[in-house]
């Protein structure tokens, strides 16, 4: 029993969920950053902590399975830290006015498509049914943390690559385009076992 005990925790600091814990830890940082979007150090100190950020979401489910180190805590962890990322840096450049106009249509999209997947996730489990990450989700979650990367340069951005903020938002809008493909996924998995009962 006690070893049991011992090896939870353990496992729960393994190298994989200190990546995820690493996510989620960036989150305010790169928030708070943004606090200061007219400011060019701010911009790229922000980016630098979401481009880490962003890539500690290869890495720690990759070692989790290279590893054998998958945990419950890791599984739960980790597209939460991605959907408190992607969500406050979103309403981060929807409030400096890096996304504005037609474009807030895009981050409604992908605001409202992660909060219906995490509700459909939630309630497949308790059925039992598990949704594979489809290769399309994964070009969507590539597009997402690129455009966002671009955007959260901004202004920075532009002065060393013109046009920069353009491919920001072009990547938003094919984000917003493959989530809304990848949402239909995950409703259709919902609404056939709704169906079934």
């Amino acid at each position: 029993m006690a070893s049991a005990l011992t090896r939870t925790p353990r496992r729960n600091w393994n190298l994989p969920n200190l990546l995820t814990y690493g996510r989620v830890a960036a989150v305010p940082l790169v928030v708070a950053f943004l606090f200061w979007p007219a400011e060019f150090w701010a911009r790229w100190t922000a980016l630098a902590i979401y481009c880490a950020a962003a890539i500690t979401d290869f890495f720690d489910g990759y070692l989790a399975r290279a590893w054998s180190q998958q945990s419950s805590l890791g599984r739960m962890l980790d597209p939460i830290a991605d959907k408190l990322l992607v969500a406050a840096v979103l309403l981060m450049l929807v409030a400096d006015r890096t996304i504005m106009g037609w474009s807030l249509w895009a981050a409604i999209v992908i605001l409202c498509r992660e909060i219906l997947v995490s509700g459909l996730r939630e309630y497949l489990a308790e059925l039992r049914v598990s949704v594979p990450v489809s290769t399309v989700a994964k070009w969507k979650t590539t597009a997402q943390f690129v455009a966002l990367g671009f955007l959260i340069a901004g202004p920075a951005g532009a002065a060393v690559m013109p046009g920069s903020a353009t491919v920001g938002v072009v990547l938003l809008w094919v984000a917003a385009i493959l989530t809304l493909y990848t949402g239909w996924d995950y409703m259709k998995a919902g609404y056939d076992h709704v169906a079934d009962e």
